[in-house]
């Protein structure tokens, strides 16, 4: 019931959020780094979770997808509750998105063919022969139709981001995470992974969120933001990354999404006190 041919706009106000995060307390040894932090991604979505460095955007993705557990709180998806699901229950749920990581994740001892055939053996009962039908099907949605016997140390940094996001997409999941797509990417190898979002959302219909700190992608593909913030520990702001960049009442919300105007124009006044 989650999926469209293609991206309504209106799908976003009709159905219910395809991500609830409510009053999600997370942290370390007991230590919170995040508090309060409450938002939903809708459906078609494609939702950028942005702020400085040590604000807590990787460990809100951590709890998100259930590599650490919450302090505190809830997240939802599809109305089904990931934090206090059992382990049936979890395990399902986990089939339903899917992780491009930062570093792309890739195991270096498999090719890329037997990477990305990782989950459909994990998770389902294809036969060897149709699971190889699917891998080259995702290696070729991501243009790397003919690499399937590529080693992970043969390939560039930006292929290794597109094979690990073939791995991510094996399942046709219903959600799909990022982790800082664009570092360590050159400006075109990074708007090519854009365009790959944008193609996701616009034939599946599959919300897409976003851990990131690019300002180019964020104006180019993203729909809606949150930032986080480190001495707040927690949302500072939400909606609209245009409207925030231009109107936001929060001078640090202004300043950070304007950060790369500054460093072309050089500094035109002082630093705002007060905030």
């Amino acid at each position: 019931p989650w999926r469209s041919t293609s991206w309504d706009s209106n799908a976003m106000s009709i159905d219910p959020p395809a991500i609830d995060v409510r009053d999600l307390e997370c942290g370390y040894d007991g230590r919170a780094v995040l508090q309060h932090v409450t938002f939903s991604v809708g459906r078609g979505e494609i939702f950028f979770v942005i702020g400085g460095s040590g604000c807590g955007k990787s460990t809100l993705l951590r709890n998100m997808i259930g590599l650490q557990r919450p302090m505190s709180g809830e997240v939802v998806f599809f109305g089904k509750s990931f934090v206090d699901a059992d382990a049936n229950a979890r395990r399902e749920l986990l089939k339903t998105f899917g992780v491009l990581y930062q570093s792309a994740a890739l195991w270096s001892s498999l090719t890329l063919r037997e990477n990305v055939a990782l989950p459909l053996q994990e998770y389902t009962r294809l036969s060897s022969r149709e699971i190889d039908e699917l891998v080259h099907l995702k290696l070729a949605q991501v243009g790397l139709r003919g690499y399937e016997d590529f080693y992970p140390a043969a390939i560039s940094g930006g292929m290794k981001k597109r094979a690990g996001l073939a791995r991510a997409l094996a399942l046709d999941p219903a959600i799909v995470f990022f982790d800082e797509p664009s570092a360590g990417l050159d400006p075109v190898t990074s708007r090519e992974i854009d365009e790959l979002i944008l193609q996701i959302r616009s034939t599946l219909g599959t919300p897409c969120v976003v851990v990131s700190h690019e300002l180019d992608s964020l104006f180019r593909i993203g729909d809606r933001i949150i930032m986080l913030d480190k001495a707040e520990k927690g949302v500072i702001a939400s909606g609209d990354p245009r409207v925030l960049r231009d109107a936001s009442p929060d001078a640090r919300v202004r300043e950070f999404l304007k950060r790369d105007e500054e460093h072309r124009s050089g500094p035109v006044q002082p630093p705002m006190a007060a905030r």
